[in-house]
C-alpha cells in the first residue's frame, strides 16, 4: 500500500509554546487514520499546516511521494487535500447545489452548468442521498454534515481531514456518517480523523497516532488496542465516565419556566412554544435534542437575551423577565454558551479579560466602579490552575490557545462564581478524556452543595451519565420526559428523531 501522506519533523512555534515539535505522520492511501490526543496536545494546529492554514517553521510535507510545500488552503485543494471543520461553513439561506458548487461551478461557456452539477453531485453522495434544490436551513445536522463532506469532494478532493465530525450528532446519525466513511474508503478517498471519542475511533479507523505535549508518542492498531489503554497514551488516566452517583436533589425549586414561548422575528411560528420545567437544588435537568430545535433560543430566553412573547421564568420565586442579562447574571444565573466563539469569547482579547464577561460587575473584576486588574489577573490564575487550562500566562489572547483549552477557562470561570443555576451548553464539546473528569467532577461537587443545572449536549452519554432528569425537546417544545437510569443512547436519539 502506497503512502499518501507523510509529515516529516513538523514543528510549529508560538510565543511561550511549541505547538508541534518534531511531529512525524504517515498516512497510508485509502485509510482512515484517527489522530487524537489532549487539548493543546497539537492536533490542530498540524491539521492546519496539513490544509496551509499554517506555516511550519520546520519539516517537510509529502503527498503521495512528492514533496509539498502548502501556503494556503488553495495549495492543499489543489494538491487534492479538503477539510471539513467542526463548525459548518455553509450558507443557510442558499440551497445544497449552490452551497456544494460556490466557488467551484462548472460552466458551459459563460454559463453555470447545472447538469453538470446535478450529475456530479448524485455520483458523489449517492444517487437520491442529497436533495440538490433543498435549502440548507431545512437539513438535520447529518445531512448538513454530508453537504460539507460533498463540497470537498466536488474540489475534486482525495484525501479528507474531519474535525470532530461526531461531535453534534446522534447516535442514528454517527452510524450513516460512518456507513458513508467506509464508502468512501472503498472508493479510494483517504480519511484523516479527529475525535475525543476513543470507542468511535476503534469502530471507524485503520490505524491511530497519539500526540502528546506537541509530539508523536505512538501508533496504535485499533483492533489490538482497548479504549482505557489509548486514553492511557493520551493523557496518562483511564477513561472517565459521567456518572452522578448519589441523588443530590432537594423540593426547593431554584429555576421554573412556565408556559415559556418566543416567536420567530418575522412573528409567523413559534421557535419555543409552551415549555415548561422546574429545577430543584441539587438537580441536574439534562436537554435532549437534534441541535437546530430550539435549544439555543430556549437558553436566550432563560438569560435575558431573548423576549418572552409567552409564560415566565421565575428565579427562587422572584419573575425575572423584566431583568436584563445582566441584573440575572448577578442574581445567580452562570452560563456556558454553546457558541464560544460568538457569544462566549473575545478571541483578541487576553485570558483574563474573557474572564471577566458576565462577571465584570462583581469582585474581584472590579473595584468600585473601575476594573480591578490585579484581582482579574489572580481569579484567571485560579482558573487556570483549577481547571488545569494549558496556556503560557493570562496575558495571552485566547485564540492562541486550542479549542478545549478555551472551554475550560468558560467552564471554570462561571463554576468559581459559584452560580445557584448553571445554563450549560456542550459542557464538554471539545475537551479530552483528561478534562472530561475535571470538568464532571466540579459539577459533581457544586451540585452537592446545591448547584441546579439545565446540561444541553449533544454528547448522549454525558447526558444519561450526569442528569437527574431527562426531558426530549422536538422542534420548540418538550415532547418526552425520561429516567436517566432507564433510557439508552439508541433509545434517546429515537425520540430525538421523533420516530419513538
Amino acid at each position: 500500500m502506497s503512502t499518501a501522506i507523510s509529515l516529516v519533523n513538523i514543528t510549529k512555534r508560538y510565543p511561550g509554546v511549541i505547538a508541534n515539535d518534531r511531529i512525524n505522520l504517515s498516512v497510508q492511501e485509502g485509510d482512515i487514520h484517527a489522530v487524537v490526543g489532549e487539548n493543546g496536545a497539537g492536533k490542530s494546529t498540524l491539521m492546519k499546516i496539513l490544509y496551509g492554514m499554517v506555516i511550519p517553521d520546520e519539516g517537510e510535507i509529502w503527498i503521495r511521494g512528492q514533496e509539498t510545500a502548502m501556503s494556503s488552503a488553495r495549495d492543499a485543494i489543489a494538491a487534492g487535500i479538503g477539510m471539513v471543520h467542526q463548525h459548518f461553513m455553509l450558507a443557510e439561506q442558499m440551497t445544497v447545489l449552490e452551497n456544494v458548487i460556490l466557488g467551484a461551478e462548472p460552466r458551459d461557456g459563460l454559463k453555470i452548468d447545472f447538469g453538470e452539477a446535478r450529475r456530479r453531485i448524485a455520483e458523489i453522495s449517492g444517487e437520491g442521498a442529497l436533495n440538490p434544490d433543498q435549502m440548507v436551513e431545512e437539513l438535520s445536522v447529518g445531512e448538513k454534515q454530508r453537504v460539507e463532506i460533498a463540497k470537498v469532494l466536488f474540489r475534486g478532493a482525495q484525501i479528507l481531514i474531519l474535525d470532530e465530525p461526531t461531535a453534534v450528532l446522534v447516535p442514528q446519525e454517527v452510524e450513516e456518517l460512518f456507513g458513508s466513511l467506509r464508502e468512501l474508503r472503498k472508493r479510494g478517498v483517504t480519511i484523516i480523523f479527529i475525535s475525543h471519542k476513543l470507542d468511535e475511533v476503534l469502530d471507524i479507523a485503520d490505524a491511530i497516532t497519539v500526540i502528546r505535549a506537541g509530539r508523536t508518542v505512538a501508533s496504535a492498531d485499533p483492533k489490538r488496542i482497548s479504549t482505557r489503554e489509548l486514553a492511557e497514551l493520551m493523557v496518562g488516566a483511564e477513561l472517565p465516565v459521567p456518572d452522578t452517583r448519589e441523588s443530590t436533589v432537594t423540593s426547593d425549586v431554584l429555576l421554573e419556566a412556565e408556559g415559556l414561548g418566543t416567536l420567530s422575528e418575522e412573528g409567523d411560528r413559534w421557535l419555543i412554544e409552551d415549555v415548561s420545567f422546574r429545577i430543584r437544588r441539587g438537580e441536574v435537568l439534562g436537554i435532549a435534542g437534534v441541535e437546530g430545535n430550539g435549544q439555543g433560543e430556549l437558553v436566550e430566553l432563560l438569560v435575558g437575551i431573548r423576549r418572552a412573547d409567552s409564560g415566565q421564568v421565575t428565579l427562587n420565586g422572584e419573575d425575572v423577565r423584566l431583568l436584563s442579562t445582566l441584573r440575572r447574571r448577578e442574581a445567580g444565573i452562570g452560563l456556558i454558551p454553546a457558541d464560544r466563539h460568538g457569544q462566549g469569547l473575545l478571541l483578541e482579547s487576553p485570558l483574563w479579560e474573557n474572564a471577566m464577561l458576565g462577571h465584570q460587575s462583581r469582585a474581584p473584576f472590579t473595584r468600585g466602579l473601575l476594573v480591578d486588574r490585579r484581582g482579574a489577573r489572580q481569579r484567571t490564575e485560579d482558573v487556570v490552575e483549577s481547571f488545569d487550562v494549558r496556556t503560557p500566562g493570562v496575558e495571552v489572547k485566547i485564540h492562541a490557545l486550542s479549542g478545549g483549552n478555551q472551554q475550560k477557562l468558560l467552564v471554570g470561570k462561571e463554576m468559581l462564581a459559584q452560580p445557584q443555576v448553571l445554563l450549560a451548553s456542550h459542557l464538554t464539546r471539545g475537551i479530552d478524556v483528561g478534562a472530561q473528569a475535571a470538568v464532571w467532577e466540579s459539577i459533581r461537587a457544586a451540585r452537592a452543595e446545591g448547584l441546579g443545572v439545565l446540561l444541553i449536549s449533544a454528547d448522549l452519554d454525558e447526558l444519561i451519565g450526569l442528569s437527574d432528569t431527562l426531558m426530549v425537546i422536538l422542534r420548540g417544545r418538550l415532547v418526552a420526559t425520561l429516567d436517566p437510569r432507564e433510557v439508552s443512547p439508541a433509545e434517546l436519539g429515537s425520540y430525538m428523531t421523533g420516530a419513538a
